[in-house]
């Protein structure tokens, strides 16, 4: 199952040194993701790869704190709910439009 390694890379200031903790953690096998924010010094790491290997890798550039790590199914999560509510949204029409044409033949037959 694929996680989600969330690493704050103290070193990393500059559009080079970000640069730099990207390519340390493309090399790892099993990486499916990488995203860099330079403000909080923060690199998002996400696919089916060893932790200590991605943190040795990125010990090269610079220090490195680990802030979490955990599965990376939130987004999914997400999208269900969002599609449950599109599904019920659906249902609910369906149901409505079919009342009004059981209506509009009560009313034809009288």
């Amino acid at each position: 199952m694929a996680q989600k390694v969330i690493l704050k890379v103290l070193a990393m200031a500059d559009d080079k040194t970000k640069q730099k903790a990207i390519e340390a953690a493309a090399d790892i096998i099993g990486v499916d993701s990488i995203a860099a924010d330079l403000a909080d010094q923060r690199l998002t790491v996400i696919g089916q790869m060893d932790m200590v290997a991605v943190v040795k890798k990125l010990k090269r550039v610079g220090k490195v704190d680990i802030i979490s790590v955990g599965p990376a199914v939130e987004e999914k999560k997400e999208e269900k709910k969002e599609e449950k509510k599109e599904d019920k949204k659906e249902e609910k029409k369906e149901a409505a439009q079919v009342e009004k044409k059981e209506e509009q033949k009560v009313v034809e037959n009288k």
